[in-house]
């Protein structure tokens, strides 16, 4: 007996063929709108123009008084997190008065070039009690953070300038700002690529992948805030070479350790230190002033 040949495929047939492509079909279509809209929200918005640097970004709040506002939610958490305020009053009152001497230079630099850095009035340098992170941060806005294990390892005033001049780079790059805008993009760039991979492990390999990119422009950040750094320890009177310094103390503090640099937001001290080095270069092709402080 002959079979019959139907002029349209077998329901087992559409399953094992046509509805597998059809599916893929449409997650591709769903990712690529994700993608674009994730693309065109970055890019479609218009950019704000920096008041320090002149520069115009792409930021996630475009007026400075939400930066601060943020910055000053955050403060109490940060605080807490690091055991509170540092008992020595004399310490902390250091701290102080080497980020005013920083702001003052900075003032006066852009004076020069016609600009202001309206973040001015909310500065605040807080000493931290915690002994043991050997660290320093910056809120948006203006709150800036040492603890005490890093200003114990600390070697020359030039050095807290350093660090302080680097944290203050920070907020008027608006890096962290800058940041939430990026990790919008990325975030909705990962989630497309885990729609269209179409399982757990496409979506894990895609947040990786948002992740690292992150992390590269973390590091670009870190650099930039390092100009600042030996910019404004010059402009205040100190050694800029005491960024060097600075690299080779962090470096001891950490003892070599963590995650490769390609999986970290921080370049290593000792590229850092190279890049310092180039900076101090090229900002003094003639050579530093006599007399700065160490």
């Amino acid at each position: 007996m002959s079979r019959i040949r139907l002029p349209f495929p077998s329901p087992r047939q559409q399953a094992s063929s046509g509805r597998p492509g059809s599916g893929f079909k449409a997650r591709l279509i769903i990712a690529i709108v994700i993608a674009l809209f994730a693309v065109l929200s970055y890019y479609g918005r218009p950019g704000d123009e920096n008041q320090v640097t002149g520069e115009v970004e792409r930021v996630a709040m475009t007026e400075e008084a939400d930066e601060v506002q943020m910055g000053l939610q955050a403060v109490p958490e940060m605080a807490q997190m690091h055991g509170g305020r540092h008992p020595d009053a004399r310490a902390a009152a250091h701290v102080r008065q080497v980020g005013e001497k920083l702001l003052a230079a900075l003032d006066g630099y852009l004076v020069k070039h016609g600009r202001h850095n309206p973040y001015r009035e909310n500065f605040n340098f807080t000493l931290l009690a915690d002994p043991k992170t050997v660290n320093a941060f910056a809120l948006p806005g203006g709150q800036i953070f040492i603890t005490g294990a890093l200003y114990r390892e600390l070697e020359t005033e030039g050095q807290l300038a350093g660090v302080l001049g680097h944290e203050i780079g920070h907020v008027i790059e608006r890096h962290s700002n800058q940041r939430m805008a990026k990790e919008q993009l990325f975030q909705g760039l990962a989630a497309a690529g885990g729609i269209a991979g179409g399982d757990q492990q496409s979506a894990q390999m895609a947040q990786a992948v948002a992740q690292m990119v992150s992390m590269k422009y973390g590091r670009e950040d870190e650099l930039e805030s390092d100009k600042w750094g030996v910019r404004l320890t010059e402009m205040a009177g100190y050694d800029p070479r005491a960024m060097i310094g600075l690299m080779e103390v962090l470096d001891r503090a950490s003892g070599g350790a963590g995650p490769p640099e390609f999986m970290s937001t921080h370049p290593k001290p000792a590229n850092r230190e190279e890049y310092i080095k180039h900076v101090i270069a090229d900002e003094f092709p003639n050579g530093l002033r006599p007399g700065l402080e160490p």
